[in-house]
């Protein structure tokens, strides 16, 4: 048994005048002990998603179930099996550490104590601050204390709606860590990201846009499909150099990433002269070009040319 199963979500929002679709069609399935991501920009459909999924809001068709429970007709059963961790920090400010998580642990009649090995790791980071108010803490340290509210019951699927959205790097970096050691004692780990960098992070990752899944699969698997020759440029004018790129009669696609412009290409090229020749004819000094790796953000960005 699958520890989650959507089967062709439809959601929308508004009026018949105007009408948005934030899922369209949705289907897929988690299996138990899995840490799967769904990737996506602000808008993809990720937070409508999350609530249909926790029974927070009903989708307008189709049918999903965690841990073997229909999210509609069994949502009381749901709702003591699973941890959600909302996109807004959402605990009470005016409570201390101590008190919210004593307080979240009472809502599930158990008790600090009783499941304190599943969060004494996080919780030893935050344990310094237990009498500070949960509204003065830091944005990483409130993350944590969110996890560790949302684990203090010790539930069977644990719900992530973009947990490292706005914290600093280290913290980011702390909390897969902590993802990950949750995941070895057994806890299936949904989690939601604008992030790509953070879909190497998870064992099979959703990428979604505009309400559309476009792949689901391990990020390995993903960047694999990405077949078409790939190259890095720079040039000392960066804007100018996008617009000849994407003028260029080889070019499939051209698009900034980071410092550079990625160049995908619609057939190989043996010759890097090619290229170069093309960009010096434009004008173009200090040019710098390199073949690249894809990585999961040009697999995204090559699926929405087709989505």
């Amino acid at each position: 048994m699958n520890a989650v199963t959507v089967q062709h979500i439809v959601k929308t929002y508004g009026s018949k005048k105007e009408v948005v679709k934030a899922l369209e069609d949705i289907s897929f399935s988690v299996n138990k002990g899995e840490l799967f991501g769904i990737i996506g920009p602000d808008g993809a459909g990720k937070t409508s998603l999350f609530r249909i999924l926790t029974t927070l809001l009903l989708a307008d068709s189709g049918m999903a179930t965690v841990d073997g429970f229909d999210t509609v007709k069994e949502y009381k059963a749901i709702r003591n099996r699973i941890g959600y961790m909302p996109g807004k920090f959402s605990l009470y400010q005016d409570l201390t550490v101590e008190e919210n998580l004593q307080f979240f642990a009472t809502i599930f009649n158990t008790s600090i104590a009783e499941n304190y090995e599943l969060v004494k790791d996080i919780y030893v980071q935050i344990e310094p601050f237990k009498y500070r108010r949960a509204g003065k803490l830091s944005g990483g340290m409130k993350q944590k204390l969110a996890l560790c509210c949302a684990l203090i019951h010790h539930p069977t699927i644990l719900f992530l709606d973009e947990p490292t959205t706005g914290v600093d790097a280290v913290s980011r970096k702390e909390f897969w860590e902590m993802l990950q050691n949750l995941k070895k004692q057994g806890i299936t780990i949904l989690v939601s990201t604008p992030y790509m960098d953070e879909a190497g992070l998870c064992d099979r990752v959703a990428l979604m846009q505009t309400g559309k899944i476009m792949s689901i699969d391990a990020p390995e698997n993903i960047i694999k499909q990405f077949i078409k020759p790939l190259w890095s440029v720079r040039a000392a004018e960066m804007f100018r150099l996008l617009k000849d790129l994407q003028l260029y009669s080889n070019a499939e696609t051209c698009y900034a990433f980071g410092e550079n412009h990625h160049l995908v290409m619609k057939k190989d090229i043996t010759d890097a002269n090619e290229i170069i020749n093309y960009l010096k004819d434009k004008g173009h000094q200090d040019i710098v070009l390199e073949k690249e790796r894809p990585n999961i953000e040009d697999c995204f960005i090559e699926l929405m040319q087709h989505n």
